[in-house]
């Protein structure tokens, strides 16, 4: 199976870009499976339904939110319809919408999904690894689920390093996001499971983390909000992982950096020669 996950969308340029091209993409790449983060596409926070609806329709089989969730208010009532629509699995119960999934490819595949919000230097939720833990006991790799994704949505590398051993062999990728910058340690784990650490974000670089870089300059000089952040508007940069898995065991045979468009290096998974494949 071919899996693609994009890292935060940014504001509207990101989004427009990936609506226009993730078609073309899917079919370069056979992908049978999409799944991108969608909780800054709206102005750089939170998303909506129509632009739900509009990734949809391009292609993309789920979106996953983050810390940024609710900052759309309307988005309360939608994800409790859009079961495609996934808020961080260890929020309280009660909390509307779902962290967990299980989706059907159009070939017939079998792929749970897990979004979860890490816990150092952010907001303290329930325990992800407790919730990681009991979620691959239940639907296990292989036998229940043709392909397992993981997104764990954090700050630190080590927390998120850490979920990727704690599930390696019992997911087909643990991927991290939220820090808007792709990391550089694309791998395979010992026991199988495809990894990054941050998938980096679909937005402008040339900005702080996706927003115009005057705004977030002038609140580190003087501490002093003057105004709103916006999203960057130059042409963005779309990061995220190609991941090919085994049709038996589920696990990852191929992982490889994506990153398209703007001021990043580009690669294209079936250009490059990395060490990176079983």
């Amino acid at each position: 199976m071919n899996i693609l996950f994009l890292g935060d969308i940014v504001g509207r340029r990101a989004r427009e870009s990936v609506i226009e091209n993730l078609p073309q993409w899917r079919d370069d790449m056979a992908l049978d499976f999409v799944i991108v983060n969608g909780e800054n596409a709206a102005g750089g926070f939170g998303i909506t339904a129509k632009i739900c609806d509009a990734l949809f329709a391009a292609g993309v089989d789920i979106i996953t939110l983050g810390n940024h969730a609710w900052d759309q208010p309307e988005i309360l009532n939608h994800i409790t319809r859009e079961s495609r629509l996934l808020r961080p699995a260890n929020y309280p119960i009660g909390t509307a919408g779902k962290g967990v999934g299980l989706f059907t490819t159009k070939k017939g595949k079998q792929v749970l999904v897990i979004t979860l919000l890490g816990q150092l230097f952010m907001e303290t939720l329930n325990d992800p690894f407790a919730i990681m833990d009991k979620e691959l006991n239940t639907c296990l790799l292989g036998e229940m689920a043709d392909a397992i994704i993981v997104e764990f949505h954090g700050e630190a590398s080590s927390e998120k390093m850490a979920a990727g051993h704690f599930c390696d062999g019992r997911a087909t990728l643990v991927v991290g996001s939220h820090t808007h910058v792709p990391t550089a340690d694309t791998q395979i784990l010992p026991h199988g499971t495809a990894y990054q650490t941050d998938a980096g974000m679909c937005g402008d670089y040339d900005s702080v983390i996706g927003m115009e870089k005057e705004e977030p300059i002038y609140r580190f000089l003087t501490k002093i909000r003057r105004g709103r952040l916006t999203p960057a508007l130059g042409e963005p940069s779309i990061c995220g992982v190609f991941v090919a898995s085994d049709d038996k065991s589920g696990l990852a045979k191929q992982i490889k950096p994506f990153r398209w468009g703007g001021r990043l290096s580009p690669t294209n998974p079936f250009t490059q020669n990395e060490p990176n494949a079983k």
